[in-house]
């Protein structure tokens, strides 16, 4: 369980106010003693992540958060922290030891439909407390999920568990694939890796091992060139080949070089319906062309790796925005697993190809960015659309 990679597990986030008994219920859902709990308000200051296998779920990320009514500047710190979290949660747990919806506690549920995160309405203490039937129909009528439970008898517990399993989001169980689907057995890939700086000595990077390996095992035909023997190569074929994939870098050169009957796509635009969702990122290269003098965008990187003096994230790419628009624009780079705080100032995030994170991952920065109003799409796509081939790579797709 501990080897189950971060992005893979499910997050659930336990919010609500200060003694409703958040660190009770994280202690009875898993049978462990997780978090401290203890009479006295805000004994939980930060966001707490503890990674368990909650049955029937599997690997999951659970937070224990600050209570939502925290008080003083250290109060309204530990508010924003609980905030940050939420932008990455899949399910939010709203934990009350009330019987009743009270003002606060709509707020509260406001704040989180607002944000379209799944939710479960945690009626805490039942032991003492049962719920009324009065309460239970107002969130029936409102299509709330809602559960009764006991931290100290363990009432409830099991159904709670069970509602969580029907709003786990469907990227957890879909199985995505990268080029198989394009494919049928006996036709021909051609693939172009150029091999230039960025390239590893010695190796392939691994979205073209990736996909190499996917065209293998759909029986299909997968040949390898680099771009400057692209046009000879082609030559050579007895026949076109059904379809082209070529690093992004090179996409201009290639779609030069080929008919325009032969399917082209490029790696990252592969890796853009693998990891993220598709269309959203396709409809976020549209604001290149909204783009204006002074906007900020970022550039995403989910991983550490040696920057190249042509690196295609920090240099070439805001090199062909800025040539593309005309406009005078600023790039940040932010590498690792959030967003900056500030994250509603920047007009585009243009997010790396994600080939060493999850696809999990991707989708809560993308579910992040679409919380906070922020467009979002990856260098791939953003390099097509920048060379004015977009509709060409992305038609595989669609036809």
């Amino acid at each position: 369980m501990a080897k189950v990679p971060r992005g893979e597990r499910l997050v659930l986030t336990i919010i609500g106010k200060r003694n409703a008994g958040k660190s009770s219920l994280i202690n009875a859902l898993t049978g462990q003693d997780i978090s401290i709990v203890s009479d006295t308000p805000g004994t939980t200051t930060d966001p707490v992540a503890k990674a368990y296998e909650l049955l029937p779920l599997g690997p999951v990320t659970i937070y224990d958060t600050a209570g939502i009514d925290d008080v003083g500047s250290l109060g309204e710190e530990r508010v924003k922290r609980t905030r940050k979290i939420l932008f990455r949660t899949d399910i939010a747990l709203i934990v009350t030891e009330s019987n009743e919806i009270d003002t606060d506690l709509e707020k509260l549920i406001a704040d989180i439909q607002a944000m379209h995160i799944p939710f479960i309405l945690v009626f805490n203490k039942a032991d003492v407390k049962p719920l009324p039937e009065t309460t239970a129909k107002r969130c029936i009528e409102r299509n709330i999920a809602y559960s009764s439970v006991s931290s100290v008898d363990g009432k409830g517990i099991r159904m709670l568990k069970e509602k969580l399993m029907m709003l786990a989001p469907l990227e957890m169980s879909n199985e995505q694939v990268l080029v198989s689907d394009l494919l049928r057995p006996g036709q021909t890939v051609l693939l172009v890796v150029p091999i230039d700086l960025a390239a590893p000595k010695g190796r392939l990077i691994l979205p073209q091992v990736q996909v190499l390996r996917e065209v293998l095992d759909s029986d299909a035909i997968g040949i390898i060139v680099k771009e400057r023997e692209l046009e000879k190569s082609l030559t050579e074929l007895s026949r076109k080949p059904d379809l082209v994939i070529t690093d992004s870098q090179v996409v201009l050169k290639v779609v030069g070089d080929i008919d325009p009957d032969v399917k082209l796509t490029t790696f990252s635009t592969l890796f853009a319906r693998y990891k993220g969702n598709f269309e959203t990122l396709i409809e976020g290269a549209k604001q290149i062309d909204k783009l204006k003098d002074g906007d900020k965008l970022l550039i995403a990187e989910s991983c550490s790796h040696h920057v190249q003096p042509d690196d295609i994230g920090r240099v070439k790419i805001p090199r062909w925005i800025r040539q593309y628009t005309g406009k005078d624009l600023q790039f940040d780079v932010f590498s690792g697993h959030d967003f900056p705080d500030d994250l509603e100032s920047y007009a585009l995030v243009l997010h790396c190809g994600a080939c060493m994170t999850n696809r999990m991952e991707v989708i809560r920065r993308m579910m992040e960015c679409e919380r906070r109003g922020v467009k979002i799409t990856n260098y791939g796509i953003a390099i097509s659309k920048l060379h004015g081939v977009l509709e060409r790579v992305i038609a595989p797709f669609f036809g």
